[in-house]
């Protein structure tokens, strides 16, 4: 059997020229792609009330999130000459009202809706493309925020997590082998008829659609 092949490339998904550079190496290594997970993202400005929210913070946050979608998905999409599959990630937030956090929450809800539109636009060339929605993950991220939440309210990271676990009715935050299972899964053979959905895995913290 081959050994894979597997190129690490330094992307900037708010720059074009960035964006353009990755396409152009990614076509002279591998000529065509098949999967494609955007999964970047960051959160400015927090916490704040849409009334008090930084300007500057707001853009960053969306640019990052929303328009690198975008960009990514409109650089790379021309490889995908024989179909395939794309995960976009966006979060219980784009579901859920969150407090002083309306940036990443709104620029996640347009993830699913971009997800949505991409889909249908894609149907016919074979491409199938796809969101998540995860909950509360266990990682770096997920402790900065329970830190931050506990100065805010004069209280422990422990606390805060215990609080966050009444919430979900499994009792535990997600891994990320939970969602990488997931992204496995919308990129193969087995999900080849799903297009266009905003799967939540959240533990049952969320079961809207």
């Amino acid at each position: 059997m081959p050994r894979p092949k597997a190129l690490a490339l330094a992307l900037y998904v708010t720059a074009g020229d960035s964006v353009a550079q990755l396409a152009d190496k990614v076509q002279q290594q591998f000529g065509q792609i098949h999967i494609l997970c955007n999964n970047a993202g960051a959160v400015f400005g927090v916490p704040n009330a849409i009334h008090n929210y930084d300007e500057a913070a707001w853009l960053k946050t969306i640019d990052i999130n929303l328009h690198g979608v975008f960009r990514v998905s409109k650089a790379l999409v021309p490889l995908m000459t024989a179909g395939g599959c794309i995960v976009n990630v966006a979060s219980r937030a784009a579901k859920v009202a969150t407090l002083f956090n309306g940036a990443y929450a709104v620029a996640k809800a347009g993830v699913v809706m971009l997800t949505r539109v991409m889909a249908k636009e894609l149907a016919g060339t074979g491409i199938r493309v796809n969101a998540i929605c995860p909950g509360v993950i266990q990682t770096d991220f997920t402790n900065w925020r329970f830190q931050l939440e506990a100065d805010i309210l004069d209280s422990t990271a422990e606390e805060r997590q215990a609080e966050m676990l009444k919430t979900i009715p499994m009792g535990r935050l997600g891994t990320t082998e939970n969602v990488a299972d997931l992204v496995a899964f919308l990129v193969s053979d087995q999900s080849a008829y799903i297009t266009g959905q905003a799967i939540n895995i959240t533990g049952g913290q969320l079961m809207e659609i």
